[in-house]
C-alpha cells in the first residue's frame, strides 16, 4: 500500500531524533519506482524477428475460480481470489507469474537494444566511486561509499580527521555475495564507539536479522536477533539493545523487546506491547542521547513515549497523553523540551516544557505559532539553536532560531520548484547545520550552513557524467485548475533545445497523493534519458500530498479520497491544452499508492493515456482492506476508511481499481511487481492483470513482470535496479516510435 518514500523500517527524522515508523511514506517517495532483475540482450536479428512474431503471441489466460464475498447486503465475485499465497510456494501460481514473465519479454523482445542503450547511459551518469559527505560524531568521521562497478555501499569511518587511516565499518558487497536480495539497514554504533548494531533482510520482505559485530577485531557476536524491523537502539552502558519485534503475519512491528548482550534472545524482555493494531511502533535516540523514546503513530494520533537511556532497565512513560487527533513529537536542548504539535493548529505550531510540566499543557509556551500558509515539517534542536524545516505556499523553507536571542534567520534558494531539507545531524555542539538541496535541474547538493556568518559552503554536489549541462534544461512552477476551482502545483521540466510549446512533445507525468508524502521537485539522473528524447516530465502535486499543508492532505484521504484522481485527470488536461504535452503522447507512471491512482485514473479516463506504469500497485482495496490479517491493512482505517463500515465500503468500492474494471478499452499497461512485497501482495496486481484481460476490448498492449527475488522496494543493488527503469522508458518510447 504504501511506497517505498511510503514504509516498515523507514528511517524518519522528525524533530532531529531518527526513528522508524513503519509506514510506507517521505523517503523514498520521490522515486517510488520498483527495481527489476537483470534483463538480457539479443541480437537485431532476433529481436526484429520476434517483432514480426509478436501478432502470434498469447497472453497467459488465468483460470476462474469464483468467490463470493458479502458484507453489508453487497455481494461481489473475486474470480481470481484463488491467486493469494501468502507462503508464496504454489505451483500454478508461479507458474502462472513465470508464464506473465516469458510474454513481457517476448512482447518487449524487439526492445531490448533500446533497453540497453537507456541501461548503458543511465549507468554512465553515476559516479561510480561515489561517497557521501562524512558526518562527525563522537571521535570519528563516518560516510559511505562506493567503489566502481560494485553494486552496494561500503561503510567507513576515520577517526579525529579525515585524513586518518579508513576503518571499514560493513562492505555490504561482500555481506550480498551470491544472495538474489539483500538490505543492510539501521547501523547503530555504541557509545562506547566499539561496536557496530545492524539489520540484515535477504528476502525484500522487510524482516530483518539484527546482528553485532565488534569493531575492535572484525569478529561478529554470538547476538542474532530474528524477526526484527531492524534499526536496533543503544542503551548508553554499551551492553543493551532495544528493537522491535514484527508480527510474522502482518508485519506489524508492535513489541518493544530490551536485549543484554551475550544472551539469547528468548532471554530478552519486553519492555512495550502495542496493543492497537492502528499503530504502528518506531525506536530511536535523542541527538545528544540522553533519551531512548517510543514513537506511537497512527494516521491521526502521534505521540511518543521514553526513557533516560542512561538508565535502560526504567519503564517507558509517555511524554504526553495520546489523544485521538493530537499529533506530537518533541526534542531537546538540554533541560528545555521543543513539541511540534498540531492540537489547536492544523499545520502544527512549536512549543516549549520541561519534562517537569510536560503533562500540563497550560504551561506549555508557544514558540513559533501556526500560519495557515505554512506547514511546520521538522526541528532538530542544537546546544543554542534550532533549525525549522517547513513548506510555506508550496515551497520548502529551511530557518534557524537563535534562541539566546530569538531571532531567526532564513536561508534563501533561486530555483522556481527545488527541495531543501535538513540532512545528517549528529552532534548538538555543532557550529553548522548540514542541509540537503536538489530541483528538477540541479543535482543533489550537500551544503553546511554556518551559524555564526550565516553562509552556506557547498561540501559536494552529485556528479552528473555523460555530458550532462544544467543549462540545457529548463524547469517551471505552474498551477491548474482542478475541476472544482482548486489551484494543484505542478512541477515540470524540460531539454530547452527540444521543446516547443506546440504542443507535439510526449509528456510524462508522475504522481503519488496519498499519506500526506509530498513528491518535492528533486533531480531525478534518470529523467534526463526521458528529457534528452523530447519528453516533458511532470509532478502532479495531488491532493492527499501536503504540499500545501495538512488541509491539502485531509481534502485526498478517506470520503475526499476522489479528488487525488480527479486532481491527476484535471492536470494532465490542463497541460495538453497549454501545449506542454501532445494529447496522445501522455504517459504516466506511478507506484504503491501511486499504483493506485494509476487504476484509478485509467478506470475513469482511459482514452487520456497513449501509456501507464503501474508499479507495486495498490488496487484490490476492499478486499485487502477487509483483512485485517494482510500487513498494514488495520493501520491505515484512518487513511481509506474502514470497510467494515458501510459508508465506508460504499466510498472506497467506488473507486477500487480491481472492483471498477469495466468492458472497455484501456491504455498501454505496464504493471510490476515483487514475489515477496511486504507493503502490496503480489496478489494484487496479479489479481488485477487477470481481470483486466478478460475485461478489456482494445489490443493495446497489457504486460506483467514480477520481480520472483525482491519485496516492495524492488532489486538490490544500484545497477541492477536501473533495469527496471529502462524497461519502463523503453516500454512507453516504443509506443510513439522512439528506439535509440
Amino acid at each position: 500500500m504504501k511506497a517505498l518514500l511510503t514504509i516498515i523500517s523507514l528511517i524518519l527524522l522528525i524533530g532531529g531524533i531518527y526513528y522508524a515508523i513503519s509506514q510506507d511514506k517521505l523517503k523514498n517517495a520521490q522515486q517510488n519506482q520498483p527495481e527489476e532483475t537483470v534483463v538480457t540482450t539479443e541480437s537485431e536479428t532476433e529481436a526484429d524477428s520476434d517483432a514480426n512474431n509478436q501478432l502470434d503471441l498469447q497472453a497467459p489466460v488465468a483460470k476462474k475460480i469464483p468467490h463470493e464475498m458479502t458484507i453489508h447486503g453487497n455481494t461481489r465475485i473475486d474470480d481470481y481470489y484463488w491467486m493469494r499465497d501468502d507462503k508464496r510456494e504454489d505451483p500454478e501460481i508461479l507458474s502462472h507469474l513465470e508464464a506473465e514473465n516469458d510474454y513481457k519479454e517476448a512482447m518487449l523482445a524487439h526492445t531490448k537494444g533500446l533497453q540497453e542503450n537507456l541501461y548503458q547511459e543511465m549507468v554512465a551518469r553515476l559516479e561510480k566511486d561515489n561517497s557521501d559527505v562524512p558526518y562527525k560524531k563522537g571521535n570519528y568521521w563516518y560516510y559511505r561509499r562506493f567503489e566502481a562497478d560494485k553494486e552496494y555501499p561500503i561503510y567507513a569511518r576515520k577517526k579525529d580527521t579525515l585524513e586518518a587511516t579508513e576503518e571499514v565499518l560493513l562492505d555490504v558487497n561482500q555481506l550480498a555475495k551470491d544472495k538474489g536480495y539483500y538490505n543492510a539497514t539501521g547501523l547503530a554504533i555504541s557509545p562506547s564507539e566499539q561496536l557496530l548494531a545492524y539489520g540484515d533482510d535477504e528476502m525484500g520482505r522487510r524482516i530483518y536479522t539484527i546482528r553485532v559485530k565488534n569493531l575492535a577485531d572484525g569478529s561478529m557476536l554470538q547476538d542474532t536477533i530474528e524477526g526484527t524491523q531492524g534499526n536496533p537502539v543503544w542503551a548508553n552502558d554499551n551492553k543493551t539493545l532495544f528493537y522491535i519485534k514484527k508480527d510474522p503475519q502482518t508485519l506489524l512491528g508492535y513489541q518493544v523487546y530490551r536485549h543484554a548482550l551475550g544472551t539469547e534472545q528468548s532471554e530478552d524482555v519486553l519492555v512495550y506491547e502495542e496493543k492497537d493494531s492502528t499503530y504502528y511502533t518506531g525506536l530511536g535516540k535523542s541527538m545528544d542521547e540522553a533519551y531512548i523514546v517510543i514513537a506511537h503513530s497512527s494516521t491521526t494520533t502521534k505521540g511518543m513515549s521514553f526513557i533516560d537511556a542512561n538508565n535502560p532497565k526504567s519503564n517507558f512513560e509517555l511524554f504526553y497523553p495520546l489523544e485521538n487527533n493530537h499529533e506530537y513529537s518533541f526534542v531537546n536542548s538540554g533541560e528545555d523540551i521543543f513539541v511540534r504539535t498540531n492540537k489547536d493548529a492544523q499545520n502544527f505550531r512549536l512549543m516549549k516544557t520541561n519534562m517537569q510540566d510536560r503533562l500540563d499543557f497550560s504551561k506549555w509556551e508557544e514558540v513559533i505559532a501556526h500560519d495557515e500558509d505554512t506547514l511546520l515539517n521538522q526541528v532538530v534542536a542544537f546546544t543554542d539553536k534550532l533549525a525549522i524545516d517547513e513548506r510555506h505556499k508550496g515551497l520548502d523553507r529551511l530557518r534557524i532560531l537563535d534562541l539566546k536571542t530569538n531571532e531567526f534567520k532564513s536561508i534563501s534558494f533561486n530555483d522556481p520548484a527545488y527541495s531543501a531539507n535538513i540532512n545528517v545531524n549528529r552532534d548538538p555542539n555543532s557550529a553548522t547545520l548540514r542541509y540537503s538541496y536538489s530541483s528538477l535541474t540541479t543535482p543533489n547538493s550537500i551544503y553546511d550552513y554556518d551559524f555564526a556568518t550565516g553562509k552556506s559552503e557547498l561540501k559536494k554536489q552529485d556528479k552528473v557524467l555523460g555530458g550532462f549541462d544544467a543549462g540545457n534544461y529548463q524547469s517551471e512552477r505552474i498551477s491548474i485548475k482542478a475541476r472544482d476551482g482548486k489551484m494543484v502545483p505542478v512541477s515540470l521540466v524540460y531539454r530547452k533545445d527540444k521543446f516547443n510549446k506546440d504542443g507535439s512533445n510526449p509528456l510524462y507525468q508522475y504522481g503519488y497523493g496519498s499519506y500526506g508524502a509530498t513528491i518535492t521537485p528533486r533531480f531525478v539522473p534518470n529523467w534526463v534519458s526521458l528529457l534528452d528524447r523530447g519528453f516533458v516530465v511532470a509532478i502532479a502535486h495531488i491532493r492527499g500530498s501536503q504540499i500545501l499543508g495538512r488541509a491539502w492532505y485531509e481534502d485526498g484521504k478517506m470520503f475526499n479520497k476522489i479528488n487525488t484522481f480527479t486532481d491527476f485527470i484535471d492536470v494532465t488536461d490542463g497541460l495538453v491544452e497549454q501545449q506542454y504535452g501532445a494529447k496522445d503522447k501522455v504517459f504516466i507512471a506511478g507506484g504503491s499508492a501511486g499504483g493506485l491512482l494509476m487504476g484509478a485514473v485509467i478506470n475513469m479516463a482511459p482514452e487520456k493515456y497513449r501509456g501507464v506504469a503501474a508499479h507495486v500497485p495498490f488496487v484490490d482495496v476492499v478486499t485487502t482492506m477487509l483483512d485485517e490479517s494482510i500487513p498494514l491493512t488495520t493501520n491505515e482505517y484512518d487513511e481509506w476508511g474502514n470497510p467494515n463500515n458501510k459508508d465506508s465500503y460504499d466510498y472506497m468500492l467506488s473507486y477500487s481499481p480491481y472492483d471498477q474494471v469495466s468492458k472497455q478499452n484501456y491504455p498501454n499497461l505496464l504493471v510490476t511487481t515483487g514475489l515477496h512485497d511486504s507493503q502490496v501482495q503480489y496478489f494484487e496486481p496479479m489479481k488485477w492483470v487477470a481481470k483486466l484481460r478478460e475485461y478489456k476490448t482494445d489490443d493495446n498492449k497489457l504486460l506483467f513482470h514480477t520481480n520472483m527475488e525482491a519485496g516492495h522496494g524492488g532489486a538490490s543493488g544500484r545497477f541492477r535496479r536501473l533495469k527496471q527503469t529502462a524497461l519502463e522508458y523503453a516500454f512507453f518510447m516504443d509506443l510513439i516510435g522512439l528506439n535509440d
